[in-house]
């Protein structure tokens, strides 16, 4: 599918937001405490240290394997680990693509899955009818409208980076959803895949075999385990 040699996405390290949603959840609240657009959440002490940690296992690789292209979503937290991690190894400057940015949630931004139950009745059944993917809540993007443009940006990726090593921080969904892209799933195995939660600061990475890009490894967090990057 790809004339890249491989392609790596990062998801961002700890957010205050990511944060903030523990402690709804735990106190079961309808609203997570953030008080920021979604662009400008930054991250969290921890997430700084994942960065760190993301950026060492960079510097380990062999020169001739590291990154020759490094794209960002623009969004603080994701902006921020790549800035940190790429400050561990002499990188390839930083590329910010807003199309991979976070999925917008429209209406439903900082709520709780009790709190949509509670104030968006509807919209909670509505999204039961429709399903995950193809549901768009008012103001915001469904899982399919993220892979539109998702595919935009991989199109263009493989346009300008022939041969490259091409790693990519942005958010969850992305991660996902070029799993969805890269080994074309369908919404089923995507759905399956999506059971399990993509970690902070986690690494997937695609390598091209035989013409093909095949996944190495997903959800990988070796270069947290001790201790250093993980939450306290």
């Amino acid at each position: 599918m790809s004339s890249l040699e491989w392609l790596a996405i990062a998801r961002h390290g700890e957010s205050i937001g990511n944060v903030a949603w523990r402690t709804a959840e735990t106190n079961e609240l309808e609203e997570i405490d953030v008080g920021l657009r979604d662009p400008d959440v930054p991250l969290s002490e921890t997430g700084r240290r994942q960065a760190v940690a993301l950026g060492r296992r960079l510097a380990s690789l062999p020169a001739a394997e590291r990154p020759t292209a490094v794209i960002s979503s623009p969004y603080l937290r994701a902006a921020e680990t790549a800035r940190i991690a790429l400050a561990e190894i002499a990188g390839p400057p930083i590329r910010y693509d807003e199309r991979l940015r976070d999925r917008e949630t429209g209406i439903l931004y900082a709520l709780t899955g009790r709190g949509i139950a509670a104030r968006f009745p509807e919209e909670a059944a509505r999204k039961r009818l429709t399903g995950k993917f193809y549901y768009r809540p008012p103001g915001g993007e469904s899982w399919a409208d993220v892979a539109l443009r998702l595919r935009s940006a991989m199109s263009d990726i493989e346009r300008d980076h022939p041969g490259g090593r091409v790693l990519i921080v942005a958010h969850d969904a992305v991660v996902m959803l070029f799993r969805y892209i890269v080994e074309q799933l369908t919404e089923q195995q995507l759905l399956e895949i999506e059971r399990t939660l993509v970690p902070n600061a986690s690494l997937a990475i695609w390598s091209r075999r035989e013409g093909e890009m095949r996944l190495v490894t997903f959800n990988s967090t070796d270069h947290l385990e001790d201790g250093a990057g993980l939450p306290a």
